[in-house]
């Protein structure tokens, strides 16, 4: 993989992460795009280059902890003196908040887990099939466009539990497929079980911490069982993250600015935009469609 070309997943990965329009839809087309023009690229469903896509996604976790560093920083804090406090009582009484909403983080990234080994084989054929993508990209935005609609959420912290905490992750499983976005799946359907906006936003980019983290260590050893990450050098993947992760901060300022205004439905007609592009092949992505 060339180095602009590394820099310019970069771009759109940063670009793309926190905006609720699937940034790997966008990556994936992308590299379709470009392995169409004749550049030198694996396949989009290659083992490497799902491994670079999630190592950009990484790269956008930077942008997460510089954006978010205040509440990331009093929630690790207030986390693990609440479970000091409560390891000191023996384990009795009530959960502190923010450990207990440590420990509910950990069930949605097990859910996503669990659903993600499930399906994982048949996620991953779709980053081959440009006209999933846009049927998937066809979904997100019905499901932008339905919560602007919704009325003002009422529920906080404190009455996060288990069943939503359930819910959330099994948004962010099913957003592994390219197409459905992991920010728009998790603020979504958090915001489908109550959840007041910001508190959306704010468990849903915290959920991607470890989540990615944890994918990316999966993918990487795959990668190293198979040995086939000579395609794209270790130079090529430190070009994309650290790309991933300047463009992304302003990713991030942008859909917060948006989500907390209730207008998340600008990014419906985007991707119906796009999906109908992908259809009609006004995009060439060298592969089929329905014009």
């Amino acid at each position: 993989m060339a180095l602009w070309i590394a820099a310019l997943l970069g771009v759109i990965q940063g670009i793309f992460m926190f905006l609720p329009v699937s940034s790997t839809a966008h990556m994936v087309l992308a590299e379709h795009w470009l392995i169409a023009k004749g550049y030198s690229l694996p396949a989009p469903d290659s083992a490497e280059m799902i491994l670079f896509a999630l190592v950009v996604h990484v790269g956008t976790l930077i942008s997460i902890i510089v954006v978010f560093w205040s509440s990331l920083w009093r929630f690790t804090r207030n986390a693990t003196e609440g479970a000091l406090s409560w390891a000191g009582r023996g384990g009795r009484g009530g959960l502190p908040l923010y450990f207990r909403l440590f420990l509910l983080g950990l069930f949605s990234v097990l859910c996503t887990g669990l659903l993600g080994i499930a399906f994982k084989t048949s996620f991953e054929q779709i980053f081959g099939a440009p006209w999933i993508i846009a049927i998937t990209l066809t979904l997100t935005g019905i499901l932008l466009w339905w919560t602007d609609r919704l009325s003002p959420r009422k529920r906080g912290l404190k009455k996060i539990n288990w069943k939503v905490a359930g819910v959330i992750g099994l948004a962010q499983g099913f957003a592994l497929m390219p197409g459905l976005s992991r920010s728009a799946m998790t603020i979504m359907f958090s915001l489908f079980t109550g959840l007041k906006r910001r508190w959306a936003a704010e468990y849903s980019f915290f959920l991607a911490i470890p989540t990615i983290l944890a994918a990316t260590l999966v993918q990487a050893i795959k990668v190293y069982r198979l040995d086939v990450a000579n395609d794209v050098s270790m130079m090529a993947l430190t070009v994309g993250f650290v790309v991933a992760a300047m463009v992304g901060i302003v990713s991030l300022k942008l859909v917060v600015y948006f989500l907390y205004r209730a207008q998340l439905k600008v990014f419906a007609f985007y991707v119906w935009l796009l999906a109908l592009a992908i259809m009609l092949g006004w995009i060439d992505l060298g592969g089929p469609h329905l014009a």
